[in-house]
């Protein structure tokens, strides 16, 4: 029903806010991890949303960012994880360590989520693991960065290269992926100056 909100951030608590939109309070429920990341009290803030209606209750699930609605939106698909499932396991990880979880098969670190046991972690990486691919969270990063529109496709391209030569190389996926973000500059590199930025971030 409603995509994003945008208002004052009019008060914070252990799992959700409050924003402020043209004198309305909505009380939205967020992760821990996304509350942290939120400005002070009576700053402006955009949250991306998810409505869950059922019959004894209406609720609105908050959101930092386009991504991290995305993949909420496809964990609730999966049989045995609903709403407050997806919030908990975003709740020890952003979405992009998720996606890399899901296309690496590592159903541990999707296990450390509250209420989210080995069985169910892995299902979810069984009935995902064709939804995600490491070009999409690159992509998305690439634009969230503010990469130019103009050979979006080609810089995506070397860093999923990168990625996967540094997976190849022994390095789990979740390494590789930090390490080349964590490159300035990686929209302008080529594969081989990225990877040469990139294996000192793996030290």
């Amino acid at each position: 029903m409603y995509a994003y909100l945008r208002g004052q951030l009019a008060s914070v608590w252990e799992d959700g806010i409050i924003i402020d939109v043209h004198d309305v309070g909505y009380r939205v429920l967020m992760s821990g991890a996304s509350i942290s990341c939120l400005p002070p009290v009576g700053e402006e803030v955009k949250i991306y949303t998810y409505t869950c209606v059922r019959e004894d209750a209406f609720l609105l699930y908050g959101f930092l960012s386009q991504a991290d609605l995305d993949i909420f939106k496809q964990c609730i698909t999966v049989s045995g994880i609903g709403p407050k499932g997806g919030m908990a396991i975003l709740s020890v990880m952003d979405a992009d360590a998720l996606r890399f979880a899901i296309i690496s098969g590592d159903s541990k670190a999707i296990a450390r989520a509250p209420g989210i046991g080995p069985k169910t972690a892995q299902r979810l990486i069984l009935e995902l693991k064709d939804k995600v691919s490491v070009e999409d969270v690159l992509e998305q990063r690439a634009l969230e960065g503010g990469a130019a529109r103009t050979g979006s496709s080609s810089v995506s391209a070397d860093m999923q290269e990168a990625v996967e030569a540094l997976t190849a190389l022994g390095y789990s996926s979740s390494d590789a992926l930090r390490a080349v973000r964590s490159v300035e500059n990686a929209a302008e590199m080529d594969v081989e100056a990225l990877l040469k930025q990139a294996l000192k971030h793996m030290f």
